[in-house]
């Protein structure tokens, strides 16, 4: 979602993420990187961009009375806005994953990647105003991108600002977090979601809007995904496939796996990963609480959901294949509900 996130004008539920950037920043002694951590697809690209949008039209000057801006908005007819955009301001870099060789995408951000940040942050801006540069996401740099990385954070130059966007901190090394203001954004409320999906889904009756923010748990971006998926028919095989546990209907458990499997199915997998964790898995694990079923159980429970959290964390950084992801996570889910 880096094209919305570098092209929305909107922030939603963020206020308080968004105030504590600005008031280090009219301070006069804003800090040099800030890490946005958080769940996926909640607006932490949008939050960024918006940072960078604000530093590069001049970080809002106070007025004649002393005063600062209460926000970082910025009209989306600025010359500043357009240019951010559009990918093109000279001021801004994103490091995102580039392509391979065989010109798909990489499943991580490659120490060429990183080093682009240290000419782009050395070479002289011709307005002498600030530079800018974006990672998303952070947690995908390599160990040679996040080392060259870090030789940035602990020397930055001057007038430069590095936002790191990062779905899951605990993957970056110590030495990166421990150089970067930490802004946390919580999930969306469900409201939120569903009056984001109405905006940017117009054809989406309401009812179907607040089912998907309820299978969403708070991120606008899986639940845009679960509506661009058929996420209404995804989520009815999927738990459709899962209800007759510990028995599996292995056959359409295969061909479900299958049609992940094929070159039009990453959307519908990663739908699937949003389903299955965040959804299903964590209604179970809540379901066993209430029902004070015995400590092994529930024990048993809560590890099958960190080993498949594992499995999607792995099969991303190293793009394992589809099928296979899936077909073991189902596997996984049956043997634990054998156990009890």
């Amino acid at each position: 979602m880096a094209g919305t996130a570098r092209e929305s004008a909107d922030l939603v539920g963020h206020g308080p993420a968004e105030r504590l950037f600005l008031d280090a920043w009219l301070s006069g002694r804003p800090h040099h990187a800030w890490l946005l951590s958080g769940p996926r697809g909640i607006g932490k690209a949008t939050l960024g961009y918006r940072i960078a949008r604000f530093v590069l039209g001049g970080g809002g000057a106070p007025s004649l009375f002393g005063t600062g801006p209460s926000d970082l908005v910025m009209a989306t007819d600025d010359p500043v806005f357009r240019r951010v955009a559009a990918g093109s301001h000279p001021g801004l870099l994103t490091i995102e994953r580039g392509l391979n060789p065989r010109g798909g995408l990489r499943a991580e951000i490659v120490v060429d990647d990183a080093r682009r940040v240290h000419d782009f942050l050395h070479l002289h801006a011709s307005d002498g105003g600030w530079r800018v540069v974006l990672v998303d996401s952070a947690d995908e740099l390599n160990e040679n991108a996040a080392n060259a990385l870090l030789k940035i954070l602990e020397e930055p130059p001057a007038k430069a600002l590095l936002i790191l966007i990062c779905h899951n901190p605990g993957r970056l090394p110590a030495t990166i977090r421990s150089r970067c203001r930490r802004l946390t954004l919580s999930p969306l409320g469900s409201g939120d979601v569903v009056r984001l999906l109405l905006a940017r889904r117009p054809g989406l009756a309401e009812a179907q809007a607040t089912m998907l923010a309820g299978i969403a748990e708070g991120s606008i971006g899986a639940a845009l995904r679960l509506v661009d998926e058929g996420g209404a028919e995804l989520s009815d095989e999927l738990f459709g496939l899962l209800q007759p546990l510990p028995r599996l209907e292995l056959g359409a458990v295969h061909r479900f796996c299958d049609r992940l499997a094929a070159p039009s199915g990453e959307g519908a997998y990663r739908s699937v990963t949003d389903l299955l964790l965040p959804w299903w898995l964590a209604r179970q694990v809540r379901d066993l609480v209430d029902r004070r079923v015995d400590r092994p159980a529930l024990d048993r429970w809560v590890a099958v959901w960190e080993k498949i959290a594992r499995l999607f964390d792995r099969a991303d950084r190293v793009n394992l294949d589809r099928r296979m992801v899936v077909l073991t996570a189902f596997l996984a889910l049956q043997a634990t509900a054998r156990a009890g």
